[in-house]
């Protein structure tokens, strides 16, 4: 790998996950891709699905950081 690409890698890895997940959107949406909006409008639609199920009372969340920290003890 090229040491200016490894550097990036290096320096996105020590990002919170969060953050890590938005450059990753950044990253992907970058692509130029032909059902690219038939997508985001499906995924739209399910999380619009999720949130009305939530607000019934149908689904439970988990708070974010119990799932980060669930993630991050399965790395060691």
């Amino acid at each position: 790998m090229h040491k200016q690409r490894e550097q990036i890698l290096s320096e996105a890895l020590e990002l919170p996950p969060m953050e890590r997940a938005e450059l990753v959107e950044n990253l992907l949406s970058s692509f130029e891709f032909p059902s690219r909006k038939k997508i985001d409008d499906l995924w739209a639609q399910e999380a619009e699905s999720r949130i009305d199920a939530f607000d019934r009372g149908e689904i439970s969340a988990i708070p974010a950081k119990e799932v980060f920290e669930k993630i991050e003890k399965q790395k060691t």
